[in-house]
């Protein structure tokens, strides 16, 4: 079923600085929610128009109605996508949407409904995968002494014990460490800061990353040239990127001969960790910046351990022929 038709209202070269789509880009405060949010609205824009090079940009958002918006969300569910997927797609819809109205170029009543879209609902198992500390220590056994090396080590070791994501490491910088402390201020989503604490051991790490990095302010992390060099940026050392954290791990994973894992695979462990050793789940909750309890809960691994061993004390009975 195709979508109900959207009214030929011109709405041609829309100025960029009223057009929603890149209003509701440039309030977003990280490089990485502006990419993904860029994504969804330009994957919406392909599904809107039936073109698939069209881009979220000069769209007539403005003219979306409730028939358009609650047709558009049953064909993201029809896709296949998770809830989760879907959802995040629906933030972006409901946002533009948003920005449209502030534009003036739609009314409040005609926003109000074109926005009112339940989210979807659906209960799926935990994923991701565990890192147990084993893949860890050979993850960190296969960095070798070069400076790139170093860098990574260090890298692992942050993400390990700390459970930050992939963009709040890209986002700290040399200003953001604590020696003393054993901390770091994390950025996280929405610009809200926290602080997160090192294990000793990683702080020893950081610290022989910080003896080959050298002591000038910008990013904690940079990118290496094959030279061994540090890539820098008006300046000062440049942030990794998200993916160039992806690259470090799976380049580093590999040569210790285990299977691939994610940052946020890190970040789930952390949390499931925190967790196993009792820690409580307000506290859990600060220092993984997460905006509700339930977020972190979703990550205890608690209740598929007890229900496992709760199986466990079932025992099946001998083979035995009837008489």
């Amino acid at each position: 079923m195709s979508l109900p038709a959207v009214p030929e209202v011109a709405a041609p070269n829309v100025e960029p600085a009223r057009d929603p789509y890149h209003v509701y880009l440039d309030s977003l405060t990280s490089a990485e929610s502006r990419r993904t949010m860029r994504g969804c609205l330009d994957r919406l824009a392909r599904l809107l128009t039936g073109d698939e090079s069209a881009t979220g940009a000069g769209q007539p958002w403005h003219l979306l109605r409730y028939e358009h918006t609650v047709r558009i969300r049953t064909m993201l569910i029809e896709r296949g996508w998770s809830a989760a997927y879907v959802n995040k797609h629906l933030v972006a819809l409901r946002r533009v949407l948003k920005e449209a109205w502030r534009l003036g170029q739609t009314g409040a009543e005609d926003y109000a409904r074109a926005a009112d879209l339940a989210p979807v609902r659906q209960t799926r198992l935990p994923v991701g995968q565990h890192v147990p500390p084993e893949v860890v220590g050979a993850a960190l056994s296969a960095c070798d002494d070069s400076a790139a090396g170093i860098r990574d080590a260090a890298l692992i070791a942050v993400l390990y014990s700390t459970g930050c994501r992939r963009a709040e490491i890209c986002g700290l910088t040399l200003a953001d460490y604590d020696p003393g402390a054993r901390s770091l201020r994390v950025r996280g989503k929405r610009d809200k800061e926290r602080l997160v604490y090192l294990t000793p051991d990683a702080l020893g790490l950081v610290e022989r990353w910080l003896a080959v990095r050298g002591g000038a302010a910008g990013a904690l992390f940079s990118p290496i040239s094959k030279a061994g060099r540090l890539r820098s940026r008006d300046g000062r050392p440049a942030p990794l990127t998200g993916q160039g954290i992806a690259d470090i791990l799976t380049r580093r994973l590999t040569s210790a001969g285990a299977s691939p894992r994610t940052a946020h695979d890190f970040r789930r462990t952390f949390i499931g960790e925190l967790l196993d050793a009792g820690v409580d789940l307000a506290t859990a909750q600060a220092l993984v910046g997460h905006s509700s309890p339930a977020t972190t809960a979703r990550y205890d691994r608690r209740p598929e351990r007890t229900r496992r061993d709760a199986v466990d004390r079932l025992r099946l009975p001998p083979p035995r022929p009837l008489a």
